[in-house]
């Protein structure tokens, strides 16, 4: 009985394997079959295009309005294609503040994308505090050069960048004497302690005493 047991087993396994290669296949090629009774239609691109999933990732787009320059989307980018240079501001500049509130301290004279180099990741999005900078549903910006490719969202002028960098230039340069004289008043009040310390006491006059008669 056991050795009869043994000889079905091969049997019913030749045939399951067959059911399940054979499942298997048709689970597989549903969606081909379903294809095959439905009617291709083509879309005539570029004047009819297909609708994009929302979150589709494509062009990137940077609100400077909204800009702080804290350059955690350069940091956060694997293949460097974001440029991001800042100015300090002076305490008499108002930059305003940004659509979130957020008041605004640097001065973002260069904020360039090398598209070229864009791998459309989206990790540049998620660290921005401000959510300045996005991706869009824009796909169709192909060029001959490849230097048309590098956007420039800064809106300063040259004008404008070099005043910025003069009157940040003349506040370091006013810390920094500050600092100086300060740490010479320092260096002086020490010098003057520590001679008053090592410097010998006055002696003190002998009192004469009168000897009793």
């Amino acid at each position: 009985m056991v050795r009869g047991e043994e000889q079905m087993n091969p049997v019913a396994e030749y045939f399951g394997n067959i059911y399940r290669g054979l499942r298997t296949a048709t689970v597989g090629m549903r969606i081909t079959f379903k294809h095959l009774f439905t009617r291709a239609v083509t879309i005539q691109y570029p004047t009819v295009k297909m609708k994009l999933p929302e979150r589709a990732r494509n062009r990137l787009y940077v609100n400077m309005d909204d800009c702080i320059g804290c350059d955690q989307c350069a940091m956060a980018c694997p293949v460097d294609c974001i440029s991001i240079e800042t100015i300090k501001s002076t305490p008499e500049d108002n930059l305003g503040t940004t659509s979130t509130g957020q008041k605004k301290r640097l001065h973002v004279p260069v904020f360039d994308i090398d598209i070229a180099k864009c791998c459309y990741c989206g990790l540049c999005v998620y660290p921005c505090p401000t959510e300045c900078i996005k991706m869009t549903d824009v796909y169709e910006f192909s060029e001959f050069d490849r230097h048309n490719l590098i956007y420039s969202f800064s809106t300063m002028t040259p004008a404008e960048i070099e005043t910025a960098r003069g009157k940040a230039k003349k506040m370091e340069e006013e810390a920094a004497a500050k600092k100086a004289a300060a740490a010479a008043a320092a260096k002086a009040a020490a010098e003057a302690k520590a001679a008053a310390q090592t410097a010998p006491a006055p002696a003190q006059p002998e009192s004469s005493q009168q000897k009793p008669e």
